[in-house]
């Protein structure tokens, strides 16, 4: 297990809700949100190329071996793209993307703009709601909240005819 003292971390994430509360996360959150150590082993990650993975390189990764977790980085920089991911994460984020996403690709709403309506859902500051971040339990919260807007989305242009370019989300 790493220790905290061992770890070279930016200062702890502390954002406001969006009732207002502070959130913030303490050093090893923090940390697991940068990619530095593994959420499920607390174990250090190995900042390594995506060949190790792919049999390719898609640029670098945050890898932990033992717990076949790893996640991504943004391209030039070592940021990480999220929290690692095991398997069982890996295919609940892909699912939420996969319904996520198409609500901005069809253009009802600018992405970052259903990122904001899905926060004020998960009641999560804005900052802290990306797919990335998420757990199995937060993902398949996101597959249901962005099948029930697609579901709306479909069933007033099927009823209706209208032509929904923005979608309602105070359905809770």
């Amino acid at each position: 297990m790493t220790k905290s003292s061992d770890l070279a971390v930016q200062p702890p994430f502390c954002k406001t809700d969006v009732s207002g509360s502070t959130v913030s996360l303490d050093e090893i959150q923090t940390a697991i949100m940068q990619g530095k150590i593994c959420p499920y082993c607390k174990g250090k990650t190995q900042y390594v190329d995506s060949a190790v993975i792919y049999g390719k390189s898609y640029g670098m990764i945050y890898l932990c071996k033992p717990c076949d977790a790893y996640c991504g980085v943004h391209k030039g920089t070592d940021n990480a793209l999220g929290r690692l991911a095991n398997k069982e994460l890996r295919y609940w984020k892909k699912e939420a993307h996969k319904y996520f996403d198409v609500i901005w690709k069809e253009g009802h709403e600018k992405r970052g703009e259903v990122y904001k309506h899905l926060a004020n859902h998960l009641k999560l500051p804005v900052e802290y709601c990306h797919i990335g971040m998420f757990s199995v339990e937060t993902c398949k919260k996101v597959v249901d909240w962005s099948k029930m807007i697609l579901n709306d989305l479909r069933r007033l242009d099927m009823d209706f005819g209208v032509d929904v370019k923005r979608p309602h989300y105070e359905r809770q």
